[in-house]
């Protein structure tokens, strides 16, 4: 797992909501994490379609570090052309329903 504790303390996590933020932490990772709940398999591709501005080397990076925190799987198929598809895995998908209730709060907010 890429998560990492505060500096200078093992374990030195307060409650659950640091260690959520620390996997889910940055600009684009949640809205990795909904595009994948829009549907259960996408490729690299169609992920950067749906997240305008995001650059292929961060999403390539923040796919491997939600990878590594075991809530994106993925999955390379020996085909010609090569293909590749990112999936929620069961954790990833507890996630997004974590975060549902926030996705609500803002748009109450909003409204």
């Amino acid at each position: 797992m890429t998560t990492l504790n505060r500096p200078g303390a093992p374990d030195a996590h307060v409650c659950g909501i640091d260690t959520a933020m620390e996997v889910i932490g940055g600009k684009w990772k949640v809205l990795i994490l909904w595009a994948l709940h829009e549907r259960p398999r996408r490729r690299f591709g169609e992920l950067r379609r749906l997240l305008p501005g995001i650059t292929e080397k961060v999403l390539a990076s923040h796919l491997r570090e939600l990878e590594a925190d075991g809530v994106v799987r993925r999955v390379s198929y020996d085909e010609v052309p090569p293909r590749v598809e990112y999936s929620l895995t069961e954790d990833g998908m507890r996630l997004n329903d974590a975060l549902e209730p926030l996705a609500a709060w803002a748009r109450e907010r909003t409204s």
